[in-house]
């Protein structure tokens, strides 16, 4: 059994996730958290009694790609990622558009410093 975290950069996000499926692993979570004004998104992948998190740190307005082409299960998580905190996801296969939760405030889980990127859409 093991239990690791790896610190990607984003732009190998889409190859780790497809070698991912090639080899058996499932999508077990996907995780936002704001820190330092920013993201942090983990990916936690699971096969047997293994697993391993890929984790990458965006700035606000740094777009992300979906692996929802490749997990479809990612939707949801993506959408909650996209909602809650603010993330920006790209060509989720089904994109909620903020429209997941009723919620009256846009991105409540997202850096609050300077929210005002918050409102551009």
């Amino acid at each position: 059994m093991s239990d690791r975290i790896l610190k990607i950069e984003k732009g190998d996000l889409l190859q780790m996730a497809v070698q991912k499926k090639m080899d058996g692993w499932r999508l077990a979570q996907i995780c936002a958290v704001t820190i330092d004004q920013a993201y942090e998104m983990s990916y936690t992948f699971v096969k047997d009694k293994d697993m391993e998190t890929l984790r990458i740190h965006l700035q606000p307005k740094e777009p992300i790609i979906s692996l929802t082409q490749i997990y479809p299960c990612a939707f949801l998580q993506e959408n909650e990622a996209a909602e809650l905190f603010g993330v920006l996801i790209e060509n989720i296969t089904m994109d909620y558009k903020h429209k997941l939760y009723r919620i009256d405030v846009k991105a409540p889980f997202g850096p609050k410093e300077d929210a005002s990127w918050q409102n551009e859409a």
